[in-house]
């Protein structure tokens, strides 16, 4: 009897956290759009309009005027990247969740590179900067920001902050985000290794910025910065909290599953 299990290619939501990216944003879902298609046919694209004080929720409310499948919320004030993070998971509806920064700095036609590595050994795949395209003073503190807390939270990634990952919605199953700045990223992959999800690396591209400023490098800022990763650091790592103990159930997305319900969400948005 020959084997007919149906099969399908697992379904994509890749989403944009943007904040002041009208430069940018429109170039990105497009170029989105065309690499997507070629890895399945069921996905989404999502821009997290992270309450913007340029045109970039008019362009984004024009690109899901155009494409069906392409989706905005709105924040009406900013939240932070981390706000804009943990809304982007929320909305997401299909078996596999990327994204990627509006400001362009990653090429979002790289995520095939992601998607070819999501192997049965890894439930998250994360991007590491092949050179970084910054000032050289951004490139020095964010060696020694690197250096630093990989020492302090003890992760097995190189590059804690290359936002371009894909993961198995299963991830937010188990882990829970909180934060709105941008340690979320630290939060995100302390907690992903706490519950023992397995997570591989490939080498992305990173460019330099053409529009807009990094909202990031100001003393405030760093400062404010500094004093989220010491509370996340004796919330996760001294106090323990947030640790999972019951085993990491593994799905392969490429199998056809049941039907269900309802997603379980574990991200507040």
């Amino acid at each position: 009897m020959p084997d007919r299990s149906v099969t399908r290619a697992p379904g994509l939501s890749m989403f944009f956290p943007a904040y002041n990216d009208a430069g940018t944003i429109a170039s990105l879902v497009i170029q989105a759009q065309e690499a997507i298609r070629q890895l399945t046919p069921d996905f989404e694209i999502i821009v997290v309009n992270d309450g913007s004080r340029d045109q970039t929720g008019q362009i984004a409310d024009e690109l899901a005027r155009t494409y069906p499948n392409v989706r905005v919320i709105h924040h009406v004030g900013n939240r932070g990247y981390g706000g804009a993070l943990r809304s982007g998971f929320s909305a997401a509806t299909k078996d596999l969740i990327a994204y990627t920064d509006g400001d362009a700095q990653y090429d979002p036609s790289e995520i095939a590179a992601l998607w070819a590595r999501l192997g049965d050994d890894a439930d998250m795949v994360t991007g590491y900067k092949i050179s970084r395209s910054d000032p050289l003073h951004r490139i020095i503190i964010g060696r020694v920001y690197h250096f630093t807390v990989k020492l302090l939270f003890m992760l097995r990634v190189r590059d804690v902050d290359c936002d371009f990952r894909l993961m198995r919605r299963e991830v937010f199953d188990r882990v829970k985000l909180d934060r709105d700045s941008g340690v979320i990223c630290l939060e995100l992959m302390r907690k992903v290794q706490d519950a023992g999800f397995r997570v591989v690396e490939v080498p992305v591209h990173h460019y330099h910025r053409t529009h807009g400023r990094s909202q990031f490098f100001n003393f405030r800022r760093v400062f404010r910065t500094g004093v989220d990763v010491m509370k996340l650091w004796i919330e996760l790592v001294v106090l323990g909290r947030g640790r999972q103990s019951t085993p990491v159930l593994f799905r392969n997305p490429m199998a056809q599953r049941p039907a269900r319900s309802g997603p379980t969400r574990g991200v507040q948005p």
